[in-house]
């Protein structure tokens, strides 16, 4: 079994630091952070936690070709593979059209946009240049071995996942969904003619872990109403929703009013995530143990104390979910 834990960048530096290295010291395998526009730069974050860590394995989830040009994105993966001292993995997604359109960005197809910055990396991050590009067009600092994960939530996406990917990141709202999203994974695999056991898949969930159920629950609404909108029509129709579900909690949050846009997420939202008690963390994880996950991922909020949760997800989620492997 592999665990690893998930940030957002909205994090102020030195809390996202001393939550790295808490990370390291609960015995998580991994450590990702987002790479959401108009917060904090991840790879400036993954480059601190770094210095302060020596064991667990760094990732932006994810970067995006829109905002960020697969040039660029080489450069930066290459550059923290070398001050992580190996440790670096690449997270690719399409990007929210929803937060693109914040900075005036608009792209093509997701899936199509996506595969295309896949390739290009392969190639950058081999030494050569992509097809199409000129002969210049190459990293100076030469090849630079980094796993490639896929965010992904769609299944279009999930089976690109599949073809291309050395791992992926599919988001599981709710966490039942994992068997769906293994079998999209493997059915890219499938059609390239890979073996699927050779993906990491790591089973991304969200959790919000409090002894308090409401505070739990509360902390867990907050970041559905900022998401929520951006979330794969596909994936909100395993619990019966719609985007159409969101749009007044998107325009409370378009109007500042985040404590109206939390109040309005209702009990069916609140079942994409796991918001309670570790022992209903437990039994999620071990739901998905059961269908074959053999790589749970946890994500923000984590719980009203995001600390506290990572301390109790290391004593006591993580030893029951490795005795049910």
């Amino acid at each position: 079994m592999k665990f690893s834990v998930r940030f957002n960048n909205d994090l102020p530096a030195e809390r996202f630091i001393r939550m790295a290295a808490l990370a390291e010291e609960a015995g998580f395998d991994q450590i990702w952070v987002s790479n959401d526009l108009l917060w904090r730069s991840a790879p400036v974050l993954v480059a601190a936690a770094a210095r302060v860590t020596s064991r667990i394995a760094l990732g932006v989830g994810v970067f995006n070709p829109v905002s960020m040009h697969p040039a660029e994105i080489a450069m930066a993966a290459s550059t923290l593979q070398e001050v992580s001292g190996g440790r670096f993995h690449l997270g690719i997604g399409a990007g929210a059209d929803e937060f693109l359109a914040w900075a005036g960005l608009a792209a093509g197809p997701p899936v199509s946009r996506t595969e295309r910055a896949i390739k290009e990396l392969r190639a950058l991050l081999s030494g050569d240049a992509p097809e199409g590009w000129p002969n210049e067009g190459r990293l100076r600092t030469g090849p630079a071995s980094v796993p490639i994960y896929v965010g992904a939530m769609g299944p279009r996406m999930l089976q690109l996942a599949g073809r291309l990917a050395d791992g992926a990141l599919p988001l599981l709202l709710p966490p039942s969904r994992y068997q769906f999203a293994a079998a999209q994974i493997s059915e890219g695999a499938r059609q390239a003619a890979r073996h699927p056991v050779s993906l990491d898949v790591a089973a991304c969930i969200w959790c919000s872990i409090d002894p308090d159920r409401a505070r739990a629950r509360r902390a867990l609404a907050s970041k559905i109403a900022y998401f929520g909108a951006s979330f794969s029509p596909d994936l909100l129709k395993d619990v019966s929703l719609t985007l159409n579900d969101f749009v007044s909690i998107q325009q409370a949050m378009s109007d500042g009013d985040i404590e109206r846009a939390t109040d309005l997420v209702t009990p069916t939202m609140l079942s994409l995530g796991v918001a309670g008690s570790v022992d209903e963390v437990v039994e999620a994880g071990a739901g998905m143990v059961a269908a074959g996950a053999r790589h749970i991922s946890f994500g923000p909020p984590l719980g009203p104390d995001p600390e506290q949760a990572v301390k109790a997800l290391g004593a006591k989620v993580l030893p029951a979910l490795r005795a049910m492997a």
